[in-house]
């Protein structure tokens, strides 16, 4: 298996520049291969727990930072560019990040601002990460008002997802990348349950990477990308990150299909559907016991989709899933009694 081909999609930005995805058993052997010309040194950043080595095959240097939602701050960046500025790192070297999606929002947030901007390449560990947080270029870290507040459009020159990665998940970890892969059913990706790992991974990548070409940083059409969104960010923060982010996308997902249904947007079968392909993962569909309608509804005006009056979600409806403004706040607060 280690040495069929890899599979690669390519992501086409508006200003008409493009990278590599490349995805299989042994993608994270080519990072050498994708580095930008000419870089001299490579600043690798993970975590401890992450079990995946990398050869950038030139001079490098681990930094690490600490794992969980409580390290995905503004004094993780401060202290990764205090370090990368100990060591020497130019505009000429190239930072990667190894690891799920804290790792490759941190580390590509921290390529942003470093100098002004260094070349980033993603070496994506987990499901989550490699359909969805190292792909596209949105970089941040949370503040204590809400999640990624902070952050900057800084697209990867390359990115490598190791499907053999995945095999070491925990389970919770791999149930987090399945929450994130389920809101693809309703992008274009149709019946991905039925598809094998690989395809199902490239799907996700093609479909999001059309997304980008299409709309690089989310004045319209890559909003749709947080379907199942609003809530899940609303019930992290509330919960203080108790539910992992693709288990309360999950919740968020089933929210969204009920939601729909209040305002007449979808029938029964519709929202049977949204249980179907959340609950066929073995993924959550309540929410956690104890959050107050309250909290939740003011984290949910604090969401960056908001546009104006009322709350915005992105919805399905008879056209599909796009972006509903104006969301009467009775609707909302109703329709959290369905997934409780």
């Amino acid at each position: 298996m280690a040495d069929a081909p890899l599979h690669e999609e390519l992501v086409h930005l508006p200003d008409g520049r493009t990278y590599p995805v490349l995805i299989g058993d042994g993608a994270a052997g080519a990072l050498a291969g994708v580095l930008p010309p000419g870089v001299r040194r490579v600043a690798v950043v993970t975590q401890a727990d992450i079990p995946v080595e990398v050869d950038p095959g030139c001079d490098h240097r681990v930094f690490t930072i600490g794992g969980g939602e409580t390290h995905k701050n503004l004094a993780t960046i401060g202290d990764l560019c205090s370090a990368f500025a100990r060591w020497g790192l130019t505009r000429a070297d190239c930072v990667v990040g190894v690891g799920g999606g804290l790792v490759t929002d941190v580390a590509g947030f921290a390529a942003a601002v470093y100098h002004r901007g260094l070349p980033v390449v993603h070496v994506a560990t987990t499901l989550l990460a490699q359909i969805d947080a190292a792909i596209g270029g949105k970089t941040g870290v949370n503040l204590p008002e809400g999640k990624n507040l902070v952050g900057a459009y800084w697209q990867p020159s390359a990115v490598l997802c190791d499907t053999a990665t995945l095999a070491t998940l925990p389970p919770r970890e791999w149930r987090c990348g399945l929450g994130e892969l389920a809101k693809y059913h309703w992008l274009g990706g149709g019946r991905l349950d039925e598809l094998p790992l690989d395809d199902r991974v490239a799907a996700c990548v093609r479909i999001k990477a059309d997304v980008v070409a299409a709309d690089e940083r989310e004045s319209g059409r890559r909003a749709l990308l947080n379907y199942g969104h609003t809530l899940a960010h609303a019930v992290e923060v509330a919960g203080g990150h108790d539910l992992r982010h693709g288990e309360a996308v999950a919740v968020g997902l089933v929210y969204a299909a009920e939601l729909a249904r209040a305002l007449g947007r979808i029938d029964d079968a519709a929202v049977a559907e949204h249980r179907r392909v959340v609950g066929g993962y073995d993924l959550p569909t309540t929410l956690p016991a104890g959050l107050d309608d309250a909290e939740l509804l003011a984290l949910m005006g604090r969401d960056k989709k908001v546009l104006g009056g009322g709350l915005t979600f992105v919805l399905d409806g008879p056209s599909g899933v796009e972006v509903v403004t104006g969301v009467d706040e009775d609707v909302v607060l109703r329709t959290l009694e369905c997934v409780r």
